[in-house]
């Protein structure tokens, strides 16, 4: 399928807009321009109850944002990590697509606001995300949710950080109930077909995701370490369920399907659905195509079906 008519039309006013790429301004800057991305997003819908509040983490307090669909407890939960490239976002900009999730799932979403590169290079992103999973384990019954129900969830570097937590929760038998990964960067691997095929002219450039990769590793350190890259993780077996939601033109589509993969011959149970005619960051522009609101339905659905 070529590009969706809508997408033609995003594509172009971005390029109409001429902005700097990622490396061609200084950070402060391409952060200040993530600010329209709200409007963008979309209008939230309504819902129960939203709560903003900080846990301690780390090496810092993390604010974090909690969406309750209603007042009902023992609900199941999501733990949210936003894309960006670990760089860039923040809370705000999910508004639209984690309330619309919250409500179709019936689920209480945690989304935290993790410290950022190049300021905070892995692991600390990686830790952020791994003790917000432990805050909500530990606090299930003070926020109203299952301990046997939770989940963890992210796009694009969020789907990073949801894929190495799952590794880590794994590791440590801490319990998960699936991980929704939509179009994760899995591996700092460009000599893929759709970083070759995408690599430009689609949104999200490769340039940029090599861009990005150099904030968050800061070198070759951690070339190997599955928590900053998942796809080299030792094995596979016994992850929680996982749903990888993609799209057909993004950078990052190898990624998802290698990742996918790697998953299915270890016999983790997996969903994987792609949307044709879209590029990377649709799922969370509700405002800008009906493919969003169509993906986040899909993915509570899946949620639904594995936290009865």
């Amino acid at each position: 399928m070529s590009l969706a008519p809508e997408i033609i039309k995003q594509l172009a006013d971005q390029q109409a807009a001429g902005l700097p790429q990622v490396w061609q301004a200084p950070l402060a800057i391409i952060r200040e321009q993530t600010q329209s991305r709200v409007a963008f997003a979309g209008v939230p819908e309504p819902i129960f109850e939203v709560t903003n509040r900080f846990i301690p983490g780390p090496t810092a307090d993390l604010p974090i944002r909690i969406y309750r669909p209603s007042d009902k407890k023992n609900l199941p939960a999501i733990v949210f990590f936003h894309g960006g490239g670990w760089v860039l976002n923040f809370l705000d900009i999910y508004d639209a697509a984690l309330h619309r999730l919250a409500n179709q799932s019936g689920a209480v979403i945690v989304s935290v606001n993790y410290q950022k590169a190049p300021e905070h290079p892995f692991p600390t992103p990686f830790d952020d995300c791994f003790a917000t999973l432990q805050w909500v384990k530990t606090h299930a019954n003070e926020i109203g949710v299952a301990p046997g129900q939770i989940g963890v969830a992210g796009d694009s570097a969020g789907g990073n950080l949801a894929a190495a937590v799952a590794l880590k929760a794994r590791d440590l038998n801490i319990d998960l109930s699936f991980q929704l990964l939509v179009y994760p960067c899995t591996e700092s691997n460009f000599d893929t077909p759709s970083y070759r095929d995408f690599a430009n002219d689609y949104g999200l450039t490769t340039q940029a995701m090599q861009w990005f990769w150099q904030q968050y590793l800061a070198g070759d350190e951690f070339e190997l370490n599955a928590y900053a890259q998942p796809a080299r993780a030792n094995s596979f077996e016994d992850l929680a369920p996982a749903l990888i939601i993609t799209a057909q033109y993004d950078p990052l589509l190898s990624d998802s399907i290698t990742y996918a993969e790697k998953l299915a011959s270890a016999g983790v149970s997996l969903t994987y659905k792609e949307y044709p005619g879209m590029i990377h960051g649709f799922f969370a522009n509700v405002a800008a195509t009906p493919a969003s609101r169509a993906a986040i339905d899909f993915a509570a659905a899946q949620i639904v079906a594995l936290t009865r």
